[in-house]
């Protein structure tokens, strides 16, 4: 299932897919026997108890499923330890009520749309946020913090506040953000966390999901082929590191890819 979800995004990154169940058999990965039927069935009852409350004022809705998840269903965000890795499984958002800024947007997203509201993610720098639309109105709203609705002026002081660097605000970066990048978000968090505690199968593991959504990204087989390298798997990293040294003789970083690759053969030739 989950590789023809990641194939439906690679082919069409706007395709309409359920965020939530693919995000879910995303956890597969790192839980093999999760019930992933189970947690959507979660997500339908908070969609069923926020749509039993919807009304004619888009604001009204929004602060609707806003108090479902995040006052009566207590989901925050987890400031204390940001870059646990189950924040960016949604099985364990789900189960600990504690998440990061897109996998909580992912929930928002998931449990809105079951109950009937437009809701999309919004990706800017250093923060993910989320927007509920009806015809030509919207609101941006922030799930990370409790779900409170964000002006763009308070919009510019958090982003500022998160990457400490001026932040301008300007209409095209207020887009919803297309599923697969909202995805492809979630993996380069992963990758980033398994990479720092040097956790490198797991790195892998993410680098190839990765792959899967962006097949023509030659960058991601420098970096499987790098991190097996890391990882003392040489004779897994050469085809990586040669289809990209093929693909990009003249990169800024050839050198030391042919490095990588020099030590992946000559590995390889002391134990045959």
């Amino acid at each position: 299932m989950l590789d023809l979800l990641l194939q439906q995004l690679a082919n069409d990154p706007t395709a309409d897919v359920d965020l939530a169940e693919v995000a879910l058999w995303l956890a597969t990965d790192e839980y093999p026997d999760l019930d992933v039927d189970s947690y959507l069935a979660k997500l339908t009852d908070m969609a069923d108890r926020v749509r039993s409350e919807l009304s004619d004022e888009l604001v009204v809705n929004l602060g609707t499923l806003s108090h479902i998840l995040f006052h009566e269903e207590g989901f925050a965000g987890n400031v204390a330890d940001y870059y646990d890795p189950r924040n960016s499984y949604l099985n364990d958002v789900l189960d600990r009520k504690l998440g990061i800024p897109i996998t909580l947007s992912v929930l928002a997203i998931a449990v809105g749309r079951r109950a009937g509201l437009d809701i999309a993610g919004v990706g800017l720098p250093g923060h993910f946020l989320a927007k509920v639309v009806q015809h030509r109105m919207e609101f941006l709203f922030d799930p990370f913090h409790g779900g409170r609705l964000v002006s763009p002026e308070e919009c510019e002081k958090l982003i500022e506040s998160v990457t400490g660097r001026p932040f301008v605000l300007i209409p095209d970066l207020l887009a919803a953000t297309p599923p697969a990048l909202i995805i492809q978000r979630m993996l380069n968090n992963l990758r980033s966390i398994y990479a720092e505690r040097e956790d490198f199968d797991r790195t892998v593991r993410v680098l190839n999901r990765q792959r899967q959504l962006s097949p023509g990204d030659i960058s991601l087989r420098r970096d499987i082929g790098i991190t097996q390298v890391q990882a003392g798997k040489h004779g897994a990293a050469i085809d990586h590191l040669k289809a990209y040294l093929e693909s990009a003789p003249y990169a800024e970083d050839a050198a030391d890819v042919r490095h990588a690759l020099d030590r992946a053969l000559a590995e390889v030739a002391r134990w045959n």
